[in-house]
């Protein structure tokens, strides 16, 4: 098997597409969603380029595509990305009136590396050195250790198997549904707790804890019903 560049093509003047050679800002690939973080971004994060209000975690094992592999996969860690704009797909940055970024300078290292005609850089970089929140918060003891209590208490390989017995085992369902809604409930009631403390952080959470699982418990085929 040989690897070869994916080459990207743009139309001619004579109607005949010609390959792509160089960017020309035609921000397709800033609308496909933010860029995952990693290391090397961990400056600008700490210096405010890269404000956390702006980020979200996909937290281990909850499903995720996987835009090399073009499939959707349970996360192997936790992945940090920038948020997109809110009903849309495209990258909190990107400014579609200018086609430009607004942190270009402070850009992550796969807006820096990624070539829509030669996607061989961003291929080897994609799953490679992922900055993860224990990276960011670890040394905030309190809060990294609620974030780990989160996380234990509404695991999404835990999620994914009890989403199972609700659709194939009906001894084991009511118990199942039970415990889903108890994971549900917390996850609800600890942003709300959150938030009641301290304003500042509702723009937080989705980086903190992950999307709400109201949310994301759509993704194993179950649907939430809201009640009092």
């Amino acid at each position: 098997m040989t690897c070869i560049p994916n080459i990207a093509r743009r139309p001619s003047n004579s109607g005949m597409s010609t390959p792509i050679s160089s960017c020309t800002r035609c921000g397709t690939c800033c609308k496909k969603g933010g860029p995952t973080l990693h290391i090397e971004d961990k400056k600008q994060i700490e210096k405010g380029y890269i404000p956390i209000k702006f980020l979200f975690t996909i937290r281990k094992h909850e499903p995720a595509f996987d835009n090399i592999q073009e499939l959707i996969a349970p996360a192997i860690t936790d992945i940090v990305k920038i948020k997109s704009k809110k009903g849309s797909s495209e990258c909190v940055f990107y400014d579609p009136s200018n086609s430009e970024c607004c942190i270009y300078k402070n850009r992550p290292v796969e807006c820096r590396e990624l070539k829509c005609w030669d996607i061989r850089k961003i291929s080897h970089l994609y799953d490679k050195n992922r900055i993860n929140r224990k990276t960011l918060l670890s040394e905030i003891n309190d809060l990294w250790n609620l974030i780990q209590d989160h996380q234990d208490r509404c695991s999404y390989k835990k999620i994914a198997e009890l989403a199972d017995q609700v659709k194939c085992n009906k001894v084991e369902r009511k118990d199942a549904l039970e415990q889903l809604n108890k994971m549900i409930r917390y996850d609800y009631s600890l942003r709300h707790l959150i938030v009641e403390k301290d304003q500042k952080t509702s723009e937080m959470l989705d980086f903190l804890f992950g999307r709400p699982l109201n949310e994301t418990i759509t993704l194993f085929g179950l649907k939430i019903k809201e009640d009092e």
